[in-house]
């Protein structure tokens, strides 16, 4: 599907106000080329039905009559000034009526994205310039050969095998290992495609659009962004290679829902065998300007703060490193790629990249393969004796339900880990796309009321597109000012653990859909956790502050106390629309334990209806992690599949 040429003036004149230039050295948005990369992506949605309600909605856009709704009166939005249409936006913003917030959200998330993304007409962006951003940094030409050799069908495919894996990321990858060791005839099936170091410009562009998920893009409410990955090796090969070892008030928590290993010694050698195959070290942990703030932050309060562990080897911590989410050129992030995929095909496992896995195969009550189809639509067949599905906590339930299993737990007791930032302006110079992606953090409030939730504070390396999806829009100027100040700015990031939870339900067309909102109890987590990050960057010097909500609520310092900044973040709210979140993680939406009726998964990780169809992914977690989670998700697939080998 295109847009129509009416449809794309009208995506042209709602980019073109968010970001309009400045009439002289900063092109506007459809100058740089980012509405053709807003509609590219658009397109490229998995779900056709929101496809076409974004066509419809911009068909009406620039009507006389949507003019009305807008409040511009009956006059189309393309014919007045960019002032009116400014003030039009603002207002769909601050709305009372949720569904209008989200919309505003959306249409700024996408604008502001495709106009950061852009590289323009030279291939350097004039605004990157102006911001001191240098852009992508290039394809090496010293890049190590690949280490995999995958296929991609290029016509139909059949395979037979003991067990096909479905997904290659930190579940699936290790899955693939364990099994393929024990002697297992392995297929690994993965949706995406492979790249390797050489693949990787340092790029958002590139990056976002080879290795993540064209969707989900957000929950269905509008209350938080997701951003999942989508090639071989997963997440493992976008992630920010902070390694944390399940706590153990969360394995206690986990074994009492009735998946009793978590808390003995075979879940302890599945975390060993994880930590020693990752190489998790503290060799690399260089401080970066963004963890110098958070650090000093952090101990001029007196709170805790400690180096990342990290599954990193020959990390520059420098300039490589700030570019981790869009791969890493000089491979020393060991993602499934580098390890657990590496074994399970030295040892005879077959990779398979480019299908898209649509449904188990049964007989019964015993699961005998999968079908898939390639982007070309080619069909795949893949005969097995046991499945072992790790497409993640979305794409996982989606399988299942398509698969016609029929445990109600399948797709509940979803977590996110819902995420915002306090931003500072400091006078030092940040370059907050430099340095160590995560070097430090803090769990000084990682309980904050006996119950064993909270948050954490952490910092991530801050490039253009991916870090305005964290700040809040309240004109073209004042944004263009804020983001022109790039290099002096650090966000402190807060990280919730959320103990209520959402739900991946699946559209008629069999894609995953995301309900979540915060409730009061993550919500007032997620508060405290907010005021903690303004104290942490009011500690650390800050000159200026601003927090993601959409009111645009600023401190100055010098102006005031922080805890009226604190109250007027209390009083914007959390919201859909009312403040930019992301979905950090995502978790826990097939869940193990210890019983039908309160999980989808037994102890084994096996579908209760389908004893020799496994899940080895974060959707197995009984209740979210409350740390990054890669190394709990490698431990659960190690543990799942040597259950399953044995059983084999």
């Amino acid at each position: 599907m295109e847009l129509t040429a009416k449809q794309r003036a009208a995506l042209t004149a709602i980019c073109d106000t968010f970001a309009p230039g400045d009439g002289d050295a900063i092109p506007s948005a459809s100058t740089l080329g980012a509405v053709a990369i807003v509609e590219a992506m658009a397109m490229h949605n998995p779900r056709k039905a929101e496809t076409e309600q974004l066509a419809r909605l911009l068909g009406l856009w620039d009507s006389p009559v949507f003019g009305l709704a807008l409040g511009i009166g009956p006059r189309r939005f393309s014919r007045v000034s960019q002032e009116r249409r400014e003030a039009a936006l603002i207002v769909m913003s601050d709305s009372r009526l949720a569904p209008k917030r989200a919309l505003f959200q959306a249409l700024k998330g996408a604008a502001t994205l495709g106009y950061y993304l852009a590289p323009g007409p030279t291939g350097h962006s004039p605004l990157w310039e102006a911001m001191g951003y240098p852009g992508p940094l290039g394809h090496r030409t010293d890049a190590a050969p690949p280490a995999l050799g995958p296929i991609t069908p290029a016509g139909p495919l059949e395979l037979d095998c003991d067990v096909v894996v479905v997904g290659s990321g930190a579940g699936g990858g290790v899955a693939a290992a364990v099994l393929a060791a024990a002697g297992h005839d392995v297929v690994v099936v993965e949706k995406g495609g492979y790249y390797d170091d050489g693949d990787f410009d340092g790029g958002e562009l590139n990056g976002l659009t080879s290795l993540y998920a064209p969707g989900p893009t957000g929950t269905a409410e509008g209350q938080l962004s997701i951003l999942s990955a989508q090639c071989l090796g997963g997440g493992t090969v976008v992630n920010y290679t902070t390694s944390f070892r399940t706590p153990d008030g969360v394995r206690e928590e986990w074994a009492a829902l009735g998946a009793a290993q978590f808390a003995t010694e075979e879940y302890d050698r599945s975390l060993d065998a994880v930590w020693e195959r990752l190489g998790v070290n503290q060799n690399h942990g260089a401080i970066s300007s963004r963890d110098v703030i958070l650090e000093r932050g952090l101990t001029r309060l007196g709170w805790h703060v400690d180096e990342m562990p990290r599954n990193v080897k020959g990390c520059d911590n420098g300039i490589e490193c700030g570019r981790c989410g869009m791969g890493c050129r000089i491979g020393a992030k060991q993602s499934t790629a580098k390890t657990w995929l590496v074994d399970a095909e030295q040892a005879g496992a077959r990779l398979v990249t480019g299908v898209d896995v649509r449904t188990v195969t049964r007989a019964g009550d015993v699961a005998t393969g999968v079908e898939g189809v390639t982007a070309d639509g080619h069909r795949v067949v893949v005969r097995a004796r046991a499945v072992v599905v790790a497409g993640g906590s979305l794409q996982t339930p989606a399988l299942l339900r398509r698969s016609g299993l029929s445990n109600p737990n399948i797709g509940r007791h979803l977590r996110l880990h819902p995420a915002t930032a306090v931003w500072g302006e400091f006078e030092e110079e940040v370059r907050p796309w430099e340095g160590g992606i995560q070097t430090r953090y803090s769990n000084q409030h990682v309980d904050l009321d006996g119950s064993g939730y909270g948050v954490i504070y952490e910092t991530a390396a801050t490039n253009p597109a991916l870090g305005v999806a964290f700040m809040s829009w309240r004109g073209a100027d004042t944004h263009r000012e804020r983001m022109l100040n790039l290099a002096h700015l650090s966000g402190v990031g807060v990280i919730t653990r959320d103990q209520d939870s959402g739900e991946v339900k699946v559209g008629k067309d069999g894609e995953p859909v995301v309900h979540y909102r915060l409730s009061s109890r993550d919500e007032e987590r997620l508060r405290q956790g907010v005021a903690g990050a303004a104290r942490i960057v009011e500690a650390a010097g800050a000159l200026n502050m601003f927090s993601g909500h959409q009111a645009g609520i600023t401190w100055q310092q010098g102006s005031g106390s922080v805890d009226d900044f604190i109250a007027r973040c209390d009083a914007a709210g959390y919201g859909p629309g009312r403040c930019a979140m992301a979905a950090l993680h995502l978790m826990g939406s097939v869940r193990m334990g210890g019983s039908a009726d309160t999980s989808a998964l037994d102890p084994d990780g096996a579908t209760w209806e389908i004893p020799n169809l496994v899940v080895a992914d974060a959707s197995c977690f009984p209740t979210s992690s409350g740390v990054n989670p890669m190394i709990s998700i490698e431990a659960i697939a190690h543990m799942n599949a040597t259950r399953l080998a044995a059983r084999l």
